[in-house]
């Protein structure tokens, strides 16, 4: 059990220090919801949920709300080790102690790296049933998968995702803030700084120390990913996982089969079964380490058939692991935006298997078709790229049509179909 004592210490101790300085990142994560529903903040390790808390407290309180109505508590401390919901209980009763004038008043609690608390969810629960408590929650994939956040609130509350920064967030913290309008000294440092962001990624440690990027992007997948996985999957077979975690990397913005890995796999003299290959692929998912596009299709069946296409959450860990092409680079890229855009996308493929990189739905709709490729100067690449992206119009009746190129832009008229043309650094700022 944790005393008082100990809780009255966290908390003036919080009271006492100030925030951290931040990068500002372009979130939007409001201070204020319904009362009856808890705010989760979920995504991957080490991508900025804690940072993220930590501007939402800087907002609460630009907002002339008294720091004195805030709580911040983080679980991973040693010395709150065995906590569970009894000492959240305690906490709160400590919190009012010190400030008795709060009782009647609103309060912002944040509460990190919930998932080591034992039996946290009644608690959630109990206060945002019953106290004028707005809470915001966080959890770490090693003991509870972040996306399980949402769930084990049984609907009580709303999830943000957080991922590494967005090319806005990394020019923020390179001292350039995004405008609506460049000079051309401007755009030519943007343009130099997207390089960067390309190759590098937007892991928040990696952004802000990059003479030691190598090291954290190694650091990022021995200690997070492969940890995480196999803690919460109780995996013995290391090897395996390393072995497909470098198969799904090369696979990169290709299709990955199962089945052909698992034959690979039998060829080498490795046993594995493809149930345990599934299941680990969907524990990578899990840590959002990747993500399978499935292929669209209006059979739901079909579409799950399909194999999916891979995507790593950030740039940085396809560069670590050799994968240098301009080409794939913005392709994974455009695929991050759009999830952190929290578009509904797909990838199309026709009868003729003329490919579209992106089939972006809205409402069970499709709404826009996209295509990316570094340059058209080729007349092969233009012709194989609009010829997809113009049958995928006809057959899924689609006339927003978009292709995000490394500096084409403008439109053009082929075939009676209207095709937009944008360069990669306005499309990831347009949002």
């Amino acid at each position: 059990m944790i005393k008082k004592e100990k809780w009255f210490e966290l908390i003036k101790d919080f009271h006492e220090k100030a925030i951290p300085v931040l990068v500002e990142r372009q979130i939007n994560i409001p201070d204020k919801v319904p009362l009856n529903r808890a705010v989760s903040i979920i995504g991957p390790r080490r991508a900025g949920k804690t940072y993220t808390m930590y501007q939402i407290i800087n907002k609460i309180l630009k907002d002339k709300i008294s720091f004195d109505r805030v709580i911040y508590i983080n679980f991973e401390r040693t010395d709150l080790d065995g906590c569970n919901s009894k000492d959240l209980v305690n906490m709160l009763e400590s919190f009012y102690e010190i400030y008795p004038k709060n009782k009647n008043k609103k309060i912002w609690l944040f509460l990190d790296e919930i998932q080591n608390v034992e039996k946290w969810e009644k608690f959630i629960r109990t206060v945002i049933d019953a106290e004028n408590i707005q809470v915001f929650i966080s959890g770490s994939s090693s003991k509870l998968l972040s996306r399980e956040i949402a769930t084990s609130l049984r609907g009580r509350t709303i999830a943000y995702s957080i991922l590494p920064f967005s090319f806005a967030d990394y020019l923020i913290a390179e001292k350039i803030k995004p405008e609506k309008h460049y000079s051309s000294s401007e755009k030519f440092e943007i343009i130099s700084k997207l390089r960067e962001y390309m190759r590098d990624g937007g892991y928040p440690e990696v952004v802000l120390y990059k003479k030691e990027k190598e090291k954290l992007l190694l650091d990022i997948v021995e200690t997070t990913v492969y940890r995480d996985v196999i803690e919460r999957y109780k995996i013995r077979n290391i090897k395996l996982l390393k072995i497909l975690i470098k198969s799904l990397i090369s696979s990169s913005q290709k299709e990955f089969s199962v089945h052909k890995f698992y034959n690979f796999l039998k060829s080498m003299g490795i046993k594995a079964s493809k149930n345990s290959l599934y299941n680990y692929v969907n524990a990578l998912n899990d840590v959002f380490f990747v993500f399978p596009l499935r292929k669209f299709s209006y059979s739901y069946k079909e579409a799950e058939q399909s194999l999916p296409k891979i995507y790593l959450v950030d740039n940085g860990l396809l560069t670590a692991n050799g994968i240098n092409g301009q080409g794939r680079l913005m392709e994974n890229l455009v695929f991050i935006e759009l999830t952190r855009r929290n578009k509904d996308v797909h990838y199309y493929k026709s009868a003729d298997n003329k490919e579209t990189d992106f089939v972006v739905l809205e409402k069970n709709r499709v709404k826009q078709l996209i295509q990316v490729t570094f340059s058209l100067d080729d007349f092969n690449t233009k012709e194989r790229e609009i010829k997809g992206l113009i049958k995928a119009g006809k057959e899924l009746k689609c006339k927003n049509l978009l292709v995000i190129t490394w500096d084409k832009e403008g439109e053009e008229k082929i075939k009676a179909r209207k095709i937009k043309y944008v360069s990669l650094w306005k499309w990831l700022l347009a949002n």
